[in-house]
């Protein structure tokens, strides 16, 4: 009886361990540009990940390069999952036409994407991260200035500063004077760092920006409202891979809880956190999440 019970436990333990080895370990890999918002999306999208799913994340943040780098990766399989912006997938990776209306150029590049690249596009996350026209709040609030419209009524009384390549580049500086009928003052070239001091200390009155910019807090600047689409659309949302998709169908509810969740003025709060409060991406992403109710 005891040779048999024996050889029972060991023809147990013999199953459970070939089960074990054979068990494949559930895991995904985030990955991030090297600047500041990309650190926090993929450590917000980490944690949503391990908080509501058992499947673990290697994080592979700060790439060179960018989505020159990433996009390759995706496609080798490297890397599962990134935050990534309609213009650029548009514009830089496809290399298509711009397409002005914000809500087409996201069908577009998210068919296109899928289509070429086995690359989902999930849901939006609210806020748009393109180049924008910045200037004091105070200011804006003294002449009601919402739009690009509002500002060219009165550009005459205004300085515009722009690092230098705003004004060479076809879609830059010239393209939007013609657009909306600018006649600034003066304009000023300068280095992209030097604007915000610049602007701090009147030297110029309005700047290029991006409008999820940290400094847009700490400088107290309103973005104005380019209302005829000038710039392209750069709305954020995840990229994952279908492959991926395939094997955890899971994700796709999971990460789409931050569809319409990310405002531009969260945005650049969270930016600015990291940048001039020396927070952590990994903090502030879990904070904002505590907030939303999604942790």
């Amino acid at each position: 009886m005891l040779k048999k019970a024996v050889g029972v436990i060991l023809f147990i333990v013999m199953i459970v361990s070939v089960t074990g080895c054979g068990k494949e370990d559930k895991k995904v890999t985030v990955a991030s540009k090297p600047h500041t918002e990309q650190y926090i999306l993929a450590e917000i999208l980490t944690q949503l990940i391990e908080e509501h799913t058992d499947i673990s994340v290697e994080k592979k943040l700060g790439i060179g390069g960018g989505t020159a780098n990433i996009h390759p990766a995706m496609l080798k399989g490297e890397i599962d999952i990134y935050p990534e912006y309609t213009g650029t997938g548009w514009l830089f990776v496809l290399k298509e036409e711009l397409i002005s209306d914000p809500d087409a150029l996201y069908e577009a590049v998210k068919e296109k994407y899928l289509e070429e690249y086995g690359i989902l596009w999930l849901d939006l996350y609210g806020f748009n991260n393109t180049y924008a026209l910045a200037i004091k709040q105070t200011i804006a609030d003294e002449l009601k200035l919402e739009t690009y419209e509002d500002l060219a009524k009165v550009s005459g009384q205004f300085i515009f500063g722009a690092n230098y390549d705003f004004f060479e580049r076809e879609d830059g500086y010239n393209g939007l004077k013609n657009t909306y009928g600018f006649n600034f003052k003066d304009t000023k070239e300068m280095d992209i760092g030097l604007k915000y001091e610049a602007i701090a200390s009147d030297e110029i009155d309005i700047i290029n920006a991006f409008s999820t910019d940290g400094l847009l807090k700490e400088y107290d600047l309103k973005v104005l409202k380019d209302n005829k689409n000038y710039f392209p659309a750069y709305q954020a949302t995840t990229l994952i891979r279908k492959e991926t998709l395939d094997k955890y169908p899971e994700l796709q509810e999971v990460l789409n809880m931050l569809a319409g969740q990310i405002s531009d003025e969260e945005m650049i709060q969270m930016n600015y956190s990291v940048e001039k409060e020396n927070k952590d991406p990994k903090d502030v992403a879990q904070q904002f999440l505590k907030e939303k109710g999604l942790l």
